[in-house]
């Protein structure tokens, strides 16, 4: 099962929407370059360096009739043809030629419920979005392939209470 990439996002804040640079830096051990969310909550590294969500996941919040779109959910990477939400921990995926990510995270609890949810009454992000580490770096570029490398049936999933 392989996919490809449909946005490359970030923003200058945490917990804000993100904007598509069609392209970015993925930094081994750290997260996208420029995104406000590269760093853990006591501003060392950790193990959700970067967020992706499915574009099939958005496209369940346009249905509810919501004008939404990649980076929308405060996501760094918006991927298609994956089942992201079902990818084990463990999972590494392959992203363009260079960059490598280990699936750390499956979902999250939202504290504050977000803009989204206030609009639609559900958002997707705590169930459907997945963080990773970045085990190696690259550049990674709007339509670039996403090869899923190996499935890591037998790790557990990780809950993070924030």
């Amino acid at each position: 099962m392989d996919g490809n990439l449909i946005a490359v996002c970030i923003s200058e804040q945490k917990g804000t929407r993100k904007q598509d640079q069609h392209c970015g830096e993925l930094v081994a051990g750290r997260g996208l370059r420029g995104d406000a969310h590269n760093l853990g909550p006591d501003g060392r590294p950790w193990h959700r360096q970067i967020s992706l969500l499915a574009l099939e996941s958005i496209k369940k919040m346009q249905a509810l009739g919501l004008d939404v779109g990649p980076g929308d959910f405060a996501e760094n990477l918006t991927t298609a043809g994956l089942d992201l939400p079902h990818l084990p921990v463990g999972s590494r995926l392959l992203v363009g030629q260079t960059a490598l990510l280990e699936i750390t995270q499956i979902g999250k609890e939202c504290h504050r419920r977000c803009a989204i949810y206030h609009q639609a009454g559900d958002c997707v992000m705590p169930r459907e979005g997945v963080f990773a580490r970045i085990v190696d770096g690259g550049l990674v570029r709007n339509g670039d392939p996403i090869e899923l490398l190996t499935e890591n049936r037998d790790a557990e999933l990780e809950l993070v209470v924030e």
